[in-house]
């Protein structure tokens, strides 16, 4: 890993890659430009509170303090930068097409700021041909030769919200616009990343974090499936996933759960299957996978519902929601499959509450619901608490406490375990 001094980055969207991203130049000597039109998001960043599991908030402080890390809300704040790194949202329109707009508005806000032998680099997740055909043609009009007077590139971002694997050893692909580009880049990115894999144009890095993810959006809808079928035979799915684990080599464990969550995974595929048509060229796995996972929260729901006919047996049971993130300890409820479960439970008149330290507020329907918090517990009751999301900071033994029944995922509805204890220990790949 090279070393760097003096030197300065410019960081556009500070959210769960872009955050985390700053923090990693910041330690190895950058000064760090962090740029976001949220002025909240920029006003709890520098004092301490960024709601971000992946970086330190008094060392983020403790750098704006010292002004090395800049936030800013314009475009202004690339002036001074040796590179430009785009972290921003790619989320999808309401038709299942991609929406990049915000990709589109960090382009067009950073335009009248750029200087010659600066380096754009593109790391949000997108389609095969995103940096040629919307970056490119933007930068030769503006008078650029890139390659030659600019640099052009795309990375993928590999972020992994909660995970324990530094990002700094993360491999960091990376492919230019030109041969000066991918150079120029992957100068950069190698002064922070142990390993940077060179790949032969940007359309091969794009391409290369949609197969991450699709990979797995086809994998995890197959365990899904996989499980409604064995409940449906009395087959315990994870007993057979346990036993087919033993294999050494030619399986990947995964296991099921209420569907597929967060900002890549469910939303990836998606651009991939849009951009194939352009080719002519079906993606029937992706479109199938999509309806299995869509499937799954209605799937869950309508069992919890037949759970408490059976088991509560009145006409307005009380359910308690554990977990609403889309992940373990993270606050991200981007595609979580806990809001669609809770609105298809209170849209049959069961009462809803939930309980999730890291997610104060959802909103279901435009209504606003607030998680419970853990002094009200002991005078709450409910006929059953269902474990959506394993938090590590849940007060399990004060829920068993006062609820009926606390069960997860697997004891509802795949056929496992009757011990809760056991069951909520057990860790979930979705």
């Amino acid at each position: 890993m090279q070393t760097s001094k003096q030197r300065s980055i410019a960081v556009i969207g500070l959210g769960f890659v872009g955050l985390p991203l700053c923090q990693l130049f910041l330690q190895n000597g950058y000064t760090v430009h962090g740029i976001d039109v949220d002025e909240a998001k920029l006003k709890n960043i520098s004092q301490g509170y960024s709601n971000n599991p992946d970086v330190d908030n008094s060392y983020l402080t403790q750098c704006v303090n010292e002004n090395r890390f800049y936030l800013h809300e314009t475009g202004k704040g690339v002036t001074d930068a040796e590179a430009i790194l785009i972290c921003v949202p790619t989320p999808l329109t309401n038709k299942g097409e991609p929406d990049l707009k915000f990709v589109n508005k960090a382009i067009t806000n950073i335009m009248p700021y750029l200087k010659p032998y600066q380096l754009i680099s593109l790391e949000s997740t997108t389609y095969p041909g995103t940096t040629e055909e919307l970056i490119l043609p933007k930068l030769k009009e503006k008078g650029f030769q890139v390659g030659d007077d600019i640099f052009l590139a795309y990375s993928p971002e590999r972020i992994n919200p909660g995970s324990d694997i530094p990002l700094s050893e993360i491999p960091k692909v990376v492919g230019g616009m030109t041969p000066n580009c991918l150079e120029k880049a992957s100068l950069i990115y190698q002064s922070v990343f142990d390993e940077v894999c060179k790949v032969s144009s940007t359309r091969a890095a794009e391409m290369t974090k949609i197969l991450e993810n699709t990979q797995r959006f086809i994998n995890i809808s197959f365990i899904n499936d996989f499980a409604i079928l064995c409940g449906k035979m009395d087959i315990d799915v994870h007993e057979v996933i346990d036993a087919a684990s033993t294999k050494p080599y030619g399986f990947t464990r995964y296991t099921p759960g209420a569907g597929i969550g967060g900002h890549c995974i469910p939303i990836d595929p998606m651009y991939l299957s849009w951009k194939a048509k352009e080719y002519n060229h079906e993606t029937p796995f992706i479109k199938i996978a999509d309806e299995i996972n869509k499937l799954m929260p209605t799937y869950v729901a309508n069992k919890i519902k037949d759970y408490l006919l059976a088991k509560a047996n009145k006409p307005s049971p009380s359910v308690l929601l554990i977990g609403v993130a889309y992940k373990k300890d993270v606050n991200d409820v981007r595609e979580s499959s806990a809001l669609p479960i809770m609105k298809y439970l209170l849209a049959d008149g069961i009462q809803v509450d939930y309980f999730d330290s890291y997610v104060p507020s959802v909103y279901v329907d435009s209504k606003e619901y607030h998680s419970i918090n853990e002094t009200s517990l002991p005078s709450s009751n409910y006929d059953v608490a269902i474990v959506l999301t394993e938090h590590s900071n849940i007060p399990y033994e004060k829920i068993f406490s006062f609820v009926s029944d606390v069960i997860d995922l697997r004891h509802l509805f795949f056929h496992t375990s009757n011990d809760p204890k056991k069951n909520r220990n057990r860790n979930k790949d979705v």
